[in-house]
Order: C-alpha cells, then sequence, then structure tokens
C-alpha cells in the first residue's frame, strides 16, 4: 500500500526547524575558541570552564532554580486546591464566573502583570528581592496549574467516588485513595509546566526583582547589553539540555503512570472473568 504524501508533514518539519536551528547555532559556537558567533575558529571547552569559574553567575541559576522549584510546589498545591473547588461548584455562573477570574492571569500581558505586582508591592512596602518574585511566580503559575488538574476532575467518574464511600470509606480516604491517583498525571503536568514558566520568565521577573537578586532570564538580559558572551552560550547549551531532562523524565513518568493503570485494567478484568 502506497502511503499518501502529507503537505502538513513539510510545515511540521518547517515549524521544527524555524525553533531549533537557532538554539543548535548557539550550542554550536558555545564550543568555538573566538568570542564571538562570526566565524567558528576551532573545538574548546573553554566557554563551559569560564561558566563554571564564574561564581555569580552559578549563584544566580541556583537562585532561579530555587524560586522555580518553590513556586511550582506551592503553586501546586493551591492551584490543586482551586480546581477542586471549581469543580465542586454546581451552579454554571459562579463556575464560569471562577474560570474567567483564574485565566485573566493566563491571558493578560507579561508587562501589565509586572508593572501590577511592582505597584502592588511598592504599596505595601514590601521589598522587592527573592519573596517578591518568589509571590509573583507562585500567582501567575496558579492558573497553570488549575487548567492542567481540573480536565482530569472533569474526566473522572463520580460513581468512584460513590463506590468508595459506600465501602465505607471516609473523606480524606477518598481523596488520597481515589481522587489524588486519579488526577496524579494532571498535577505532574501542571508543577512540570509551572516549573518551565517559571524558570524562563523575564518580563514579570524583571519588575519585581531588586538589588541583590536576580534570575537567570534577567542576568542574560542585562549581559547580552553589553555584548554577547559565548559563556551565554555554554549556559544555553546546559539549560536546553536540563530541559530535554525534564521533559524525558516527564515522558518516562506519564509511561509509568499509563502502563500501571493499564495492568491495573487487566487485573481487574481478569478477576471479573
Amino acid at each position: 500500500m502506497v502511503k499518501r504524501f502529507r503537505w502538513q508533514n513539510i510545515y511540521l518539519a518547517l515549524v521544527f526547524l524555524v525553533l531549533y536551528i537557532p538554539i543548535f547555532y548557539l550550542i554550536f559556537y558555545s564550543f568555538s575558541q573566538g568570542h564571538n558567533m562570526n566565524h567558528f575558529s576551532g573545538f574548546t571547552w573553554a566557554h563551559y570552564q569560564e561558566l563554571f569559574q564564574d561564581q555569580r553567575m552559578i549563584e544566580i541559576v541556583l537562585d532561579t532554580l530555587l524560586v522555580a522549584l518553590l513556586s511550582s510546589l506551592l503553586a501546586t498545591i493551591i492551584g490543586l486546591l482551586g480546581a477542586l473547588v471549581i469543580h465542586r461548584v454546581k451552579k454554571p455562573m459562579w463556575k464560569n464566573t471562577l474560570l474567567s477570574l483564574n485565566n485573566i492571569l493566563m491571558v493578560s500581558p507579561d508587562v501589565i502583570i509586572g508593572a501590577s505586582f511592582l505597584i502592588f508591592f511598592t504599596f505595601l512596602g514590601f521589598k522587592l528581592g527573592f519573596g517578591s518574585v518568589l509571590l509573583s511566580h507562585i500567582a501567575f503559575s496558579i492558573p497553570i496549574v488549575v487548567l492542567m488538574v481540573l480536565p482530569k476532575l472533569n474526566e473522572m467518574n463520580t460513581s468512584l467516588v460513590d463506590a468508595a464511600r459506600d465501602l465505607g470509606a471516609t473523606q480524606p480516604q477518598v481523596f488520597s485513595r481515589v481522587v489524588l491517583p486519579y488526577i496524579a498525571p494532571g498535577i505532574f503536568a501542571g508543577f512540570f509546566m509551572a516549573f518551565t514558566y517559571s524558570l524562563d520568565d523575564f518580563a514579570v521577573t524583571f519588575f519585581v526583582t531588586g538589588n541583590g537578586f536576580e534570575t537567570l532570564a534577567v542576568e542574560i538580559y542585562a549581559r547580552a547589553r553589553q555584548g554577547i558572551s559565548l559563556e551565554i552560550n555554554a549556559l544555553s547549551a546546559l539549560m536546553f539540555l536540563f530541559s530535554l531532562v525534564l521533559v524525558a523524565g516527564y515522558y518516562v513518568l506519564n509511561q509509568y503512570n499509563s502502563s500501571k493503570k493499564g495492568r491495573k485494567r487487566r487485573m481487574e478484568a481478569n478477576h471479573n472473568r
């Protein structure tokens, strides 16, 4: 059987080329002996050595990872509770109102969000720095988690919860043994999305960061204004590799959960026979 030619495959390939060629271009020149990206002048690891010897950059990377981890964890907890509340609302008007309020931060420009947080923190007299960045990242990550968890709650069969209650399970047991395992993929997806959003956020962080504390995106922007250093290329290569590890980890975890559910269904089917 002859496979039909599909133009959408060419379009998809072009999209991936446009997205990945600049990234591989940066990575390629991170191994150049030169000091710019005008000409590749020989292979070297010198820029990676400079990166690991740059104490300030290492501290900024660690601070960025710390903010991303803490904000995604807290946003996941708050977003999970928010999704549960929205799911329990019965009146369509109130549910749509809550969803609209949740989605405002998703559709609002980052510049507006960052300026709003800056005005808010200044009005409260809150010192800009680690705390202001962390709170801002939690705030814009919560809607992401809600949008990831809520579809899983809507997909869940209510008969599972009713059956657990009929068997004598308490409300905490129903949540921990029935609801939580079912919506776990949505929770993990929300966590990973919040983590990546926090890692690469620039606009909001630029407004709310203070003297003495910076994240990676803000630092790269500041250095780029002074002239691109190939040390930034080396850092970009490592961050790209880190992102690939995150995606691979999420994929493996997702596959594990899917296979686990499949085995459970087969065991139940064999038991019913």
